[in-house]
């Protein structure tokens, strides 16, 4: 034991030679592979280099960083600097979605897609003022550990369990979907076996030393993830306009964009009806959905639990709240990015693919097209000849790529970007390392929140409370196996897109966590049985309106939900429902295809990506309603709930190890 805590002292203290180094090492080892790009390694092999050796080095980190301390495994023993917390929680937070699927959305939307970018940016701020110091001045290890102690009791505690999991494991499974797309792109496998490949690190990373590991790995990601992240649109900036800081040439490129669109009309490479101008707002969202999106993409970030264990293992409560800032400050450096990537895309896809003959298609879209992300003229763009006979079907097709005959997956935008724009291999397989350390990272913390919850929530509080430590660290390893191999079992089934699916975590979330955490932390008249009341109402109806409207469209569209909404020629859909209904069982075919939207749209006209806005407020109203009806809490609890609202003094629960 002192050996350890001695050697953690080292460690701690040369955090930024360490870094240093592994920052230096990895920039020589994509030299390295440039080098030998240029000698003629074909590329397959690069990919494999890059695939693995960035799983290997995460691995290591995990295996170097196992533990047998409770608190280690837990909370990483409450040791992580603030900046360090604030770079591995920008880890955590860079999911695939981020990475992947966010330039893609943005690309794909334009102005509407800024939602996301503005909602998960602004979430930080409730994380900050709201919850997450006063979490970690209460000392837990867990949120469902905080729920039980405020609330009185494991039903509680088996409800915040039921929250965490459902949003997690949504979330995670769109972490293992991201790293089926990279894996099967770059190492050439199937994408039902890719996502078990990609399962594989995730376990070596988490699984022995918990959130030790999960920290020190997580800061190693970032670095290669935000590198990743801005080397193809540095490139690019500097290739086109001679600055190497694409979000001072955003403007710029933009303004391209829009030359190259109204070209594009003029040539007949684009119709009106295909072409949605880049900043042209509610294109594709109302504007009641672009602000509910942002909304809950504000108020799930801080309710999941995933991330708001990241404060519970910062030294003091100071610490907590300058790691929110640091954290803030790491995610900007992507966020701020993003939209120029989304430009720098599309001005590439413009330029580089519409408009040119089918013969000239280059090769590495047909890579994409096997694995049906690219689509020329209705079909999967797998071979030339795939698409040549696709678009000899089509009558008065002129022998070159419009934009309506072009389909790409928002998943793969920034992937591909590289190949599109025809940057040197050894870009793509960093992209590819980036993508992939994003994934991992929150699949790592995610997979952690849901397999302590388990462990520690439900077997050592409600089941065994004498398990020895050696046992309760045996049962969270074998659960986080158990989960992790489910998630990638439900992924390898392509369920959805990855935004989609984190946005579905993010509302769970704030439908089912921030109310009681909330009234919790703030509301000292808020009871037991409001918690337990506004959870269940609050949670349940987020879920009723997600799966009505995901899975029974005809049932959730109203006619107060589709009067906002209109077919591709412009009229109102409402003047359309009364045909379709005319109809048996025609409704929801004609609901999936009159409307980008309407199969994701129910009741008001409210996207299911932000149930938790329905959620949310009956969650707030039944605490406080049920609170009201039923006897105060005891003078001690009150007392409790003023002290961790202090900013200084002792940690509430103080954990045994």
């Amino acid at each position: 034991m002192a050996t350890q805590t001695s050697n953690d002292g080292s460690f701690l203290n040369n955090l930024g030679r360490v870094y240093g180094f592994y920052t230096g090492g990895f920039l020589a080892f994509v030299i390295f592979l440039a080098i030998l790009e240029q000698v003629g390694v074909p590329n397959k092999i690069l990919g494999y280099l890059f695939v693995f050796f960035t799983i290997a080095v995460y691995a290591i980190i995990g295996v170097l960083s196992r533990t047998a301390q409770v608190s280690e495994y837990y909370v990483a023993g409450r040791k992580v600097p603030a900046f360090y917390n604030g770079m591995a929680t920008g880890a955590d937070w860079m999911s695939a979605a981020s990475f992947v699927g966010m330039a893609g959305t943005l690309f794909l939307l334009g102005y509407d897609g800024l939602a996301w970018v503005l909602g998960w940016t602004g979430g930080y701020v409730l994380v900050a003022v709201l919850v997450g110091p006063y979490l970690r001045k209460f000392g837990a290890y867990t949120v469902p550990d905080f729920m039980s102690f405020r609330f009185g009791g494991n039903f509680a505690r088996f409800l915040a369990v039921l929250v965490l999991v459902a949003c997690s494991f949504t979330y995670v499974t769109a972490q293992i979907f991201g790293t089926g797309i990279i894996a099967s792109r770059f190492l050439g496998m199937p994408f039902e076996v890719a996502v078990f490949v990609g399962l594989l690190g995730i376990l070596l990373c988490s699984m022995l030393g918990g959130m030790r590991a999960v920290t020190w790995t997580q800061i190693a990601q970032y670095i290669v993830l935000i590198v990743a992240y801005l080397t193809p649109i540095v490139i690019l900036s500097t290739k086109k306009y001679g600055i190497p800081i694409p979000e001072l040439t955003y403007g710029q490129a933009i303004a391209d964009i829009t030359a190259r669109e109204a070209q594009m009309l003029k040539d007949g490479l684009a119709t009106t009806a295909n072409l949605k101008p880049h900043i042209t707002p509610w294109l594709t969202y109302t504007q009641l959905n672009f602000f509910a999106i942002i909304l809950c993409m504000m108020v799930g970030t801080a309710s999941l639990p995933h991330i708001l264990m990241r404060y519970f293992t910062t030294p003091s409560v100071r610490e907590a709240r300058k790691s929110v800032a640091w954290s803030l400050f790491f995610i900007f450096l992507l966020y701020f990015s993003a939209p120029a990537y989304a430009a720098f895309s599309k001005l590439e896809v413009y330029t580089n693919i519409i408009g040119r003959p089918i013969a000239d298609i280059r090769p590495w879209m047909f890579t994409w097209g096997e694995l049906g992300l690219i689509q020329v003229c209705g079909k999967n763009a797998a071979s030339l000849q795939a698409i040549v006979d696709a678009c000899k079907a089509i009558a008065g097709h002129g022998g070159v790529v419009r934009l309506q005959d072009f389909v790409i997956n928002t998943d793969v935008i920034v992937l591909s970007t590289p190949e599109i724009a025809g940057l040197p291999y050894v870009i793509s397989g960093l992209v590819a390392a980036g993508g992939l350390a994003a994934a991992l990272s929150t699949a790592d913390g995610l997979l952690l929140a849901i397999a302590n919850a388990l462990s520690h929530d439900i077997y050592y509080k409600m089941i065994d409370p004498n398990a020895p430590t050696v046992k309760r660290l045996s049962v969270a390893r074998i659960l986080l196996v158990i989960v992790a191999v489910a998630a990638a079992a439900t992924a390898s089934t392509r369920p959805a897109d990855i935004l989609a699916m984190v946005g579905w975590a993010f509302s769970l979330a704030m439908a089912g966590n921030f109310p009681a955490l909330v009234m919790g932390i703030w509301w000292k008249r808020a009871t037991a049985a409001g918690a337990v009341a506004g959870i269940i109402g609050g949670f349940g109806i987020a879920v009723l309106y997600l799966v009505v409207t995901r899975y029974f469209p005809g049932f959730g569209v109203s006619y107060l939900g589709m009067s906002s909404l209109t077919n591709p020629a412009g009229a109102p859909l409402i003047a359309d429902m009364a045909k379709a209904m005319a109809a048996p069982n025609a409704m929801d075919s004609w609901v999936a295809a009159s409307h980008p939207l309407a199969s994701k749209v129910g009741w008001f006209g409210l996207t299911n990506i932000a149930a938790g806005l329905i959620g949310m407020p009956v969650g707030f109203a039944l605490i406080y309603i049920v609170s009201l009806m039923t006897p105060a809490p005891s003078k001690e609890m009150q007392a409790f709930v003023d002290e961790i609202r202090k900013p200084r003094g002792r940690t509430i629960l103080q954990e045994k190890d």
